[in-house]
């Protein structure tokens, strides 16, 4: 059985639970997955996230944003490189999200890094998720 995309997993999860208008949702730990909930919170998409570190596996609670009027702070969740079609991008491709109004995680040489900050530090990579 293949290991599913712990990314597209995690976007999905997010998605699924908002949709639903849940304040939290737990995911499996990974460090890639906690890399990018660090990134969404920074942003601001999220309220926050904790590591459960409770046996036999480890959790991550992530505490969903949503506005006044219950609208999530995530409109889109959107996974552009798949297991299929990994999607790589040089640093003068690096394109800005909804004319500069989202966000693009990339998978670089120095760790996860946004679209303007690997841009910034002229690196490219995998892209792997765009969120507005």
């Amino acid at each position: 059985m293949p290991v599913p995309n712990a990314v597209a997993d995690l976007l999905t999860r997010i998605r699924n639970a908002q949709s639903a208008r849940h304040d939290s949702v737990e995911v499996p730990f990974s460090k890639l997955r906690a890399e990018v909930l660090r990134i969404l919170k920074e942003e601001g998409y999220l309220s926050a996230y904790k590591v459960n570190e409770k046996t036999p596996f480890w959790t991550l609670s992530i505490v969903l944003k949503y506005t006044a009027d219950q609208t999530p702070a995530i409109r889109v969740l959107q996974c552009v490189s798949k297991p299929g079609r990994r999607y790589y991008v040089g640093k003068d491709e690096i394109r800005p999200v909804l004319g500069g109004l989202g966000i693009s995680i990339l998978s670089t040489s120095k760790g996860l890094l946004t679209g303007k900050k690997a841009s910034a530090q002229g690196v490219g990579g995998e892209l792997l998720c765009e969120v507005y």
